[in-house]
């Protein structure tokens, strides 16, 4: 397959979304950027076409799809009702990185739903993103837009070395903001289930609904259940080396990683480090990657499958780095890092 790649401009992006919107009109599978990740686009409504979402990613059929719509009132198409519940949070954080899962209706096909009786949707943020669902006249179904299992894709240049040949069309609408996956919220259970952590934190939630209750589960499901949302069964956003997560103080962190790193160097293993802007000077390693500043959470989120992804471009065989604080969007950062680590942990 020859992918088609298009670079958006203020000059070029209304001509463009439309072939992207048709593209997605004709049965193709398309890459576009939203707020939180690239995601690889195809008709929700039509079978067929969403099974090839799976094949090119590579992405176990039980593992449901997020459907992206254009506005909220769409909801009222795909789902067979709308709880009281997330009326309030769709005034609150649609458009936005919050994906609510209702009952769905007959006319989502059990191939979006992981052969589930629900159904997962969001309404993206992103302008490029909704200008072409909407153009599409379609609801999307838009899983990331990398091989599964991978770091999620924060730029075009991530979805063209996965997919390249894979998909019919990549738009490059530049870096995605946020850099983690949406919120997923399951506002068929009460009280309402935070299933994936993401850009809208559990403070933000029960600011608009009240108490709210988080999964604990951070490396997935028995093999035998069916997830009902991405990113809680399978390994994901792993990258190709190991991945290693120091817990304790500073100090005592830095000093045990540093003692790792001349280890891996003895035994001619390539290493390296993840680093907040403040710690990066007091490690020993050849290979250092800066993540952001330890004070800015939003930073390191927007950064942490950049500098995954940068790992594995480097050839890097182990990947050491200190846990960050669990505080606000630092708790989705978190649970994407332990995923990425098959939860590899040590405490200092």
């Amino acid at each position: 397959m020859d992918t088609r790649i298009l670079h958006i401009t203020l000059e070029n992006q209304i001509d463009l979304i439309r072939e992207a919107a048709m593209t997605l009109k004709i049965g193709g599978l398309v890459a576009f950027p939203t707020e939180t990740v690239y995601g690889i686009g195809a008709n929700a409504l039509d079978a067929s076409i969403v099974r090839k979402i799976y094949e090119a990613k590579g992405r176990p059929s039980d593992n449901p799809l997020i459907v992206h719509i254009g506005d909220a009132i769409e909801v009222e198409k795909y789902v067979a009702d709308i709880p009281e519940i997330a009326i309030p949070l769709m005034k609150a954080f649609w458009p936005g990185p919050l994906t609510l899962i209702f009952k769905k209706n007959h006319v989502i096909p059990y191939e979006i739903t992981g052969g589930l009786d629900t159904v997962a949707i969001r309404v993206p943020a992103h302008p490029l993103a909704r200008d072409i669902i909407r153009q599409s006249g379609l609801p999307i179904a838009a899983p990331s837009a990398n091989i599964s299992g991978k770091p999620s894709p924060t730029n075009a240049a991530h979805v063209i070395l996965d997919l390249s040949g894979r998909v019919d069309m990549i738009v490059d609408g530049g870096d995605a903001n946020i850099g983690l996956e949406s919120t997923v919220l399951d506002v068929t259970s009460e009280p309402a289930t935070i299933l994936r952590p993401g850009g809208i934190t559990k403070a933000m939630i029960e600011e608009v609904i009240g108490p709210v209750t988080q999964n604990p589960s951070n490396l997935g499901l028995p093999d035998d259940d069916t997830p009902k949302a991405p990113g809680m069964k399978y390994k994901h956003y792993a990258p190709k080396g190991r991945l290693v997560i120091y817990y304790g103080s500073k100090a005592k962190a830095i000093e045990a990683m540093n003692i790792s790193v001349q280890k891996s160097l003895n035994n001619h293993e390539k290493v390296g480090i993840i680093a907040t802007n403040e710690d990066r000077e007091a490690y020993n390693c050849p290979t250092i990657l800066t993540i952001g500043s330890e004070h800015d959470a939003h930073e390191i989120a927007s950064n942490l499958f950049k500098v995954l992804r940068q790992m594995d471009d480097l050839g890097i065989e182990k990947i050491l780095t200190q846990a960050f604080h669990e505080k606000e969007i630092g708790v989705a950062t978190m649970n994407r890092l332990l995923k990425a680590a098959n939860n590899e942990q040590r405490f200092v």
